[in-house]
């Protein structure tokens, strides 16, 4: 699953009023799971009486929800505890916490090597999180253990402002590729019935949402043991106030026909495809056991491209893994250039103790070859990006506005149906509406334009 910055969860301005209820504040960093368990344990404290606040300075009860895929992401986790437990200076009975999947990777180290963490919970656990922070107002508390039975069912998210809602259709994964910690911290795949998922979207249309996201660690292996992903999508269709309908991430060997008739009988599934591909060469797949070949992977984005024109396409890219020759990386390269994907999340590789590369493979590729073969990605990226945002200047494409630009200026930022982050003047539209923006210039990351209809030296007629 792709992995973001820190990500914050907005002041829930609508939170019940009450008056002895402690203080919580959450930190979210990682995959957009982390974001939907974030909302989850949101939801959990509301219910028992806790008021979000948006500073850590204010708050009772201090959670970082965690990632583990990567160990700069957990060095980062470990700086940002340091830094909050500072706090417990000036606020004694302050309660310093650790979710996700470090807390589970790491547990009892955590405790250990930080005395000033009160609490660890691990991703099946935030059920329990009312009752284990209590505990901790006495003494450190932990509870990590992975439950197969767990789906968090009837349990309604509290999301922040914003124009998609984040659904967990499946938690954990059976797939074990070489380098992910993933199984080891999220437990084996398990799947939420479709009537529970039915109702989310429900809740979520009701609230307004226009989009929804639905997420799994391989979210196309989905099965509740009468429908599978496509039913899944079909039925969610049929909500009514839902208008697009995206998920990720999807593994490739998961993406059956019927999947892809689904999305082309189906307006409302957007015409965008996070398909991790990792490595262009077959060797190295073999070694992250990723089940798939190249020739494999390369026949799906051509179905893909036939079956839904003008579908957009973006990855995942690991270079540096163990036994990756420079002929290895070039395949790499050479992949990147013939699907010519319109984003990617790149990285270098990064053991990860307790995976199979970790205890089995040498890591042989030195840190400063690493770098330059993910610098020389990067920048190939960016270009091929570039290249095809430019074909964009002069088309109308449908925006679903999300807020203001961060650039400010009176702009407006939104997203395509092919997840094209668009900046257009702010003119008299509102977040969470959809409008016509004919684009004017554009970046490897950016589309800029106007509001169809608007020249650009004229002000908004609508």
């Amino acid at each position: 699953m792709a992995e973001l910055d820190l990500l914050e969860i907005q002041t829930i301005d609508n939170a019940p009023s009450v008056q002895t209820g402690k203080r919580v504040y959450i930190e979210t960093y990682g995959c957009q799971m982390n974001v939907s368990d974030t909302e989850l344990m949101m939801g959990v404290l509301i219910e028992a009486g806790y008021v979000h606040t948006s500073r850590p300075d204010d708050a009772d009860v201090v959670l970082l929800n965690t990632c583990a895929i990567r160990e700069k992401a957990e060095d980062r986790i470990v700086g940002r505890l340091s830094q909050l437990s500072h706090l417990k200076m000036s606020s004694p009975n302050l309660l310093l916490g650790i979710s996700g999947c470090m807390a589970k990777h790491l547990a009892e180290k955590l405790l250990d090597q930080m005395p000033y963490v009160d609490l660890v919970i691990g991703p099946d656990s935030y059920r329990r999180l009312p009752a284990l922070i209590a505990e901790a107002q006495d003494e450190p508390a932990m509870d990590v253990r992975l439950d197969r039975e767990e789906g968090y069912l009837n349990l309604d998210p509290k999301r922040g402002e914003g124009t998609n809602a984040w659904i967990t259709v499946m938690r954990g994964c059976d797939k074990f590729c070489t380098f992910c910690i993933v199984p080891y911290v999220r437990g084996r795949e398990r799947s939420v019935s479709a009537d529970e998922i039915l109702r989310q979207v429900d809740v979520a249309a009701s609230e307004g949402y226009k989009e929804i996201t639905f997420l799994g660690q391989t979210v196309n292996s989905y099965k509740d043991g009468t429908n599978d992903f496509a039913d899944l999508l079909k039925r969610a269709a049929q909500v009514s106030g839902i208008q697009r309908i995206r998920f990720t991430s999807p593994h490739p060997s998961d993406f059956t026909e019927k999947l892809i008739d689904t999305m082309v009988q189906e307006s409302k599934i957007c015409r965008f495809v996070h398909l991790p591909v990792q490595s262009g060469s077959n060797s190295i797949l073999r070694e992250m056991k990723r089940t798939y070949t190249i020739e494999e992977y390369l026949a799906l984005v051509d179905c893909l491209r036939q079956r839904l024109p003008g579908v957009c396409l973006s990855t995942d890219i690991i270079v540096g893994f163990p036994g990756e020759t420079e002929a290895d990386y070039e395949s790499t390269l050479g992949l990147m250039e013939d699907v010519r994907f319109d984003s990617a999340f790149m990285f270098k590789y990064s053991p990860r103790e307790g995976t199979v590369s970790y205890r089995q493979m040498a890591d042989t590729v030195g840190e400063t070859e690493k770098g330059r073969r993910l610098q020389a990605v990067i920048d190939q990226q960016i270009r091929i990006s570039s290249e095809i945002n430019r074909t964009y200047i002069g088309k109308t494409l449908e925006i679903l506005v999300g807020g203001d630009s961060r650039k400010g200026g009176g702009q407006a930022v939104g997203k395509s149906d092919g997840f094209k982050t668009v900046v257009f003047p702010k003119e008299a539209v509102e977040t969470n509406s959809f409008v016509d923006v004919k684009i004017s210039s554009s970046t490897s990351h950016t589309l800029t334009g106007h509001l169809a209809g608007v020249s650009l030296n004229q002000g908004s007629t609508r």
